[in-house]
């Protein structure tokens, strides 16, 4: 915040995907004024059910010292059901490079994401907002998306039809939408001959 008051000293384009989609609704609860335009992808004002289960999961293998399973876990649970068992050992493989010495700023996170909760402060939220989501993302399901969108003083929302959270998160059309929707908010200035 200090950054965007006193080193840019006006409003500011946010995007936050996933636990930045929860970063970035804080701050505009928080601090509404210094928000111009605000796009949150695949994520909403709350975990979903599933979410909160599998981050709980994955906390309590980090905290017994098993990062390698806990990484594997989440990293399976994103994938469609029939896959997950068999992906599992592939899953440890590529897990093993994404567990930190010191794994405790993932706890902290994991901790604070379990407790957040906006959903009654978004209309304090005042800065156009569009909120990108896919129908079948399971830690945050269609109508936690829809509620962010709702919530907020003036929102829209876009669900892509079949798309869970990696997908959403990581597509080219997500982008797209993201940077038609702020550059929407740019000022125009005609330039003088």
């Amino acid at each position: 915040m200090n950054a965007i008051e006193h080193d840019l000293g006006e409003p500011v384009f946010l995007q936050g995907t996933s636990t930045g989609g929860s970063v970035v609704l804080q701050l505009a609860v928080d601090r509404p004024e210094l928000v111009r335009r605000l796009v949150v992808v695949a994520s909403a004002y709350r975990l979903g059910p599933w979410g909160r289960e599998e981050q709980a999961e994955m906390a309590r293998l980090t905290r017994e010292e098993n990062g390698t399973e806990a990484w594997a876990y989440m990293l399976t649970g994103l994938l469609p059901a029939p896959l997950r068992r068999p992906a599992r050992p592939l899953s440890r493989v590529a897990a093993r490079s994404m567990v930190a010495d010191d794994p405790s700023d993932m706890l902290v996170t994991l901790d604070a994401e379990d407790v957040f909760d906006v959903g009654a402060n978004l209309p304090r939220i005042t800065a156009p907002t569009l909120v990108i989501g896919g129908t079948k993302d399971p830690f945050y399901p269609r109508e936690l998306i829809e509620g962010t969108a709702a919530g907020v003083q003036d929102g829209r929302v876009h669900l892509f039809e079949g798309w869970g959270h990696m997908r959403t998160s990581g597509s080219g059309a997500t982008t797209n939408l993201t940077l038609g929707f702020m550059l929407g908010g740019m000022p125009v200035r005609i330039a003088s001959p």
